[in-house]
């Protein structure tokens, strides 16, 4: 019997109950609801995160127990809001603690499907955005899921945890369901999402 599946959400802002969250929040039960195991990484915790240095984890429990989480996880799901055209400082200081993950025998998210979403208040930075998270994922050797949920967030979209936009609505769980899909192709045949050389049966 396989394990069950460990998705992992990183995202939102220091506002607790943010758009970028509550998307989140969506695309990771959409992810509960086909039998994965998720773990959330807020706003609230990723501000409590020191700036990402060489030797800042041992000082910082969300550190450690984020990078924990990363280490375990199957699948990732990414949100953060468009500020001035890319992603917020404060996720791409939660991302840069991956790298404390570069000597380990799985290298960074060698493999790991990874679900975008971006949420921003004009079209053209959710376009920018979404760009930046799917560069960073492939620079980090994982693989972004097919679609990235681009969110224009207006006042009201999102309320009590519901987003009352279908076609919105729609897409974050599209995203929560395809890295649960792409985990199991992954936990299946775990060579077909290899990024290191293929060695001959």
């Amino acid at each position: 019997m396989t394990k069950p599946l460990s998705i992992v959400g990183i995202g939102g802002t220091t506002a607790p109950n943010s758009s970028t969250e509550q998307a989140l929040r969506l695309a990771l039960a959409a992810a509960a609801a086909e039998g994965a195991t998720v773990t959330l990484f807020d706003g609230p915790q990723l501000a409590a995160l020191p700036h990402y240095a060489p030797g800042a984890l041992p000082g910082s429990d969300v550190a450690r127990a984020l990078v924990d989480a990363v280490r375990q996880a199957d699948g990732l799901v990414l949100a953060s809001p468009g500020y001035h055209g890319s992603i917020s400082g404060l996720v791409k200081n939660a991302i840069d603690y991956v790298e404390e993950t570069s000597k380990d025998a799985r290298v960074y998210l060698d493999g790991l499907p990874v679900g975008l979403i971006v949420t921003a208040y004009g079209w053209q930075a959710t376009g920018s955005t979404l760009a930046t998270l799917r560069s960073i994922v492939h620079a980090l050797r994982g693989w972004p899921t097919p679609l990235g949920a681009a969110i224009k967030s207006d006042r009201g979209m999102f309320v009590e945890g519901r987003c009352n936009d279908p076609g919105a609505s729609g897409q974050l769980d599209l995203v929560g369901r395809q890295v649960v899909e792409f985990a199991r192709l992954h936990q299946r045949a775990p060579a077909i999402g290899a990024t290191g050389p293929v060695e001959d049966a």
